[in-house]
């Protein structure tokens, strides 16, 4: 079976915005499943543009965004204008046919509209509904609004990353949406795999900060043990040298080199003969300082993917430091066909990452590229739900639906 048949049959509403929750619907929808984003005109997903302004609406910017097309390929795309009483019940409607909800608002918007759980349960009792906001849904952090930068500080993780003189550094500018939404496919496919085994819905609460703090667990064990912070070392290793990250010949090039046995080390040592004036691992971690710059002044010479090739071929752990335009020549990624290539209105042809597993050989071909604003209207609201031409273009003149953004009224 190919990997984008797994999910066929299953119907997967999606409320979320920006990357963690798109990301969590977006493996399911690479997987077969029928995953129906609902956006609004005036409330559209936030990876579209922070703010829409006239020249921006009519320069059709709201598909232009290449963030917003990596997380929601595959996917369908309608309008509800979720505040008006016709558009919640149509959405209702829609829950009613569905297997599962994904959400990532923060605590409180759900609620006021009337659309939390026990609402849309109340229409589809073996409904699955994850939730994502970024503290959880209770305690008294469960209505604060974040996103991926601000859950990575609230794990902790930056206090045990970069260096001592540094201060708390983060791994990405939003890490914290990837692994929360790659949590959310662990916690979808997980309630619904019980749905098919019980017939049961659930509830799944899933907090953005709880998915990174496993990632810092070294650093809660240390605490625990020595009832201190861990020390902050950058790439340094207590054990091993030289262990970090070399600058190779060219503009911003760079290699990852691991020194974690006595063999490496010396096969190291007979390729860079400038590092004969270092002994055992008791000297290098000594000379750590003076062992790294020694070691730079020599990769700054050498070219990158060459020199990686070589330290690979002595068993040496090393990887370069790829920037997008070489992920996409990067030869691994070209043999095994992991961008895919989709041609999208507004934007062209453009790369798209394969799931990252696969069932054969190959990756699980993509079908679509990420939907234009209300492009399925039609295709979910006529042809699900039953709505006539007529019916549509009523609800497309009340505001309701559309395929454009539009600003909001602003009364004052």
């Amino acid at each position: 079976m190919s990997t984008e048949k797994l999910l066929n049959g299953l119907r997967i509403i999606d409320l979320s915005m920006g990357w963690a929750g798109p990301l969590a619907a977006r493996n399911l929808a690479d997987m077969g499943a029928q995953v129906i984003k609902v956006e609004s005109c005036t409330h559209f997903d936030w990876w579209r543009s922070w703010e829409a302004t006239p020249e921006w609406i009519a320069d059709n910017g709201a598909e232009k965004a290449l963030p917003y097309l990596s997380v929601n390929r595959n996917k369908l795309d309608i309008t509800l204008d979720l505040e008006s009483p016709v558009g919640r019940q149509l959405f209702l409607d829609l829950v009613a046919k569905a297997d599962a909800v994904i959400e990532n608002y923060s605590g409180s918007v759900l609620p006021k509209l009337k659309l939390d759980y026990p609402h849309l349960k109340a229409v589809n009792n073996e409904l699955v509904m994850v939730s994502m906001p970024a503290f959880g849904s209770t305690g008294p952090w469960a209505s604060y609004r974040a996103y991926g930068s601000t859950v990575e500080h609230s794990s902790g993780l930056p206090h045990l990353t970069g260096s001592a003189h540094q201060p708390p550094t983060m791994q990405h500018v939003a890490l914290g949406d990837a692994i929360g939404g790659l949590n959310g496919t662990a916690a979808l496919l997980s309630a619904l795999w019980h749905k098919q085994k019980t017939g049961q819905g659930q509830f799944v609460d899933l907090s953005q900060v709880e998915c990174l703090i496993p990632l810092g667990a070294e650093g809660v064990l240390y605490q625990s043990v020595h009832n201190s912070p861990p020390p902050r070392t950058g790439n340094d290793h207590p054990d091993f040298a030289p262990h970090g990250v070399y600058p190779c010949q060219g503009e911003d090039q760079w290699i990852l080199i691991q020194v974690m046995s006595e063999v490496q080390w010396r096969a190291l040592q007979n390729l860079c003969t400038e590092l004969s004036q270092f002994g055992n691992i008791t000297d290098r971690l000594e000379q750590r300082s003076v062992l790294n710059k020694t070691l730079a002044q020599w990769t700054v010479k050498q070219q990158s993917s060459v020199l990686m090739k070589q330290l690979q071929g002595l068993g040496i752990t090393a990887a370069t430091l790829s920037n997008g335009i070489q992920l996409l020549e990067d030869e691994q990624h070209k043999a095994r066909g992991y961008m895919q290539w989709l041609d999208r209105a507004f934007v062209g042809n453009q790369p798209h990452p394969s799931l990252p597993f696969r069932n054969g050989t190959d990756p699980a071909p993509l079908q679509n590229p990420a939907p234009t604003l209300g492009q399925h209207n039609k295709d979910v609201l006529g042809d699900i739900l039953g709505l006539s031409d007529a019916e549509l273009k009523k609800l497309a003149q009340e505001g309701v639906i559309g395929d454009k953004p539009k600003l909001p009224n602003v009364t004052t």
